[in-house]
């Protein structure tokens, strides 16, 4: 059955209605890798939609098991950003809202929901 998502590694992505899902599984105390690891997923398995202009909503969250990692939240959300520029949208100053947030979870994973905020309407298709 197909779900929608296109996977790589441990990146997997899907887009619909107007809305960008990203989930990464697996955590990592270091922010840094993950830039290389979600950039490598959009320029080796992504086909989906080019980069949009306008505003855009993106909500990160850190989901845990056990013990929260020691990992400043805002090193995560710089390198998340850094790396879906140029996929979901074409600067990180398109972002007009961000929610970065840590919790516990069921398995340790990044979920990154980018929305754009100016026109709902489903990402341009090319």
């Amino acid at each position: 059955m197909d779900d929608g998502w296109t996977h790589h590694a441990k990146v997997r992505a899907r887009e619909s209605e107007g809305v960008m899902e990203v989930m990464v599984d697996g955590l990592s105390t270091q922010a840094k890798i993950y830039k290389p690891l979600i950039h490598e997923f959009f320029r080796k398995a992504w086909r989906g939609s080019r980069p949009a202009w306008g505003e855009f909503s993106v909500e990160i969250v850190m989901e845990y098991v056990g013990d929260p990692p020691w990992m400043d939240l805002d090193n995560l959300a710089k390198a998340i950003l850094d790396s879906i520029k140029g996929y979901a949208f074409h600067d990180d100053a398109q972002v007009a809202r961000l929610l970065v947030e840590r919790r516990a979870g069921e398995r340790e994973r990044i979920a990154v929901t980018i929305r754009k905020l100016s026109d709902l309407s489903p990402w341009p298709k090319g």
